[in-house]
């Protein structure tokens, strides 16, 4: 029986759990498409029951990407209201991410 390995690694103030393999969405990176990207902010690796979590990062540990895309998200609406004074606004926004596959995890 073959166990994957998987990774936690921290990009953009969120943390995710990844696999090579895998295809993740994290927040805007300054890359071009088919261009190569390190995460070195891993925080746990695991494989099967060999468990490493860092303090506050595994020493030694990274998580090799390629980037697919770069796209914007849906939109949000914001809608700022004060009751009984007339004031109301709406907004929309439209945020950017990047579409990683994640080629191999080291350490």
């Amino acid at each position: 029986m073959s166990t994957q390995s998987y990774a936690v690694i921290a990009s953009g103030g969120r943390q995710l759990r990844v696999e090579a393999g895998q295809t993740v969405r994290v927040d805007r990176l300054n890359v071009t498409p088919e261009q190569g990207v390190t995460f070195d902010r891993v925080l746990l690796v695991g494989n099967g029951d060999d468990v490493r979590i860092g303090t506050p990062q595994v020493e030694g540990a990274s998580v090799r990407g390629t980037v697919v895309r770069e796209q914007r998200d849906r939109k949000i609406i914001v809608f700022k209201k004060k009751r009984r004074k007339g004031y109301k606004k709406t907004r929309g926004h439209r945020q950017y991410f990047t579409l990683v596959h994640i080629d191999s995890i080291d350490g």
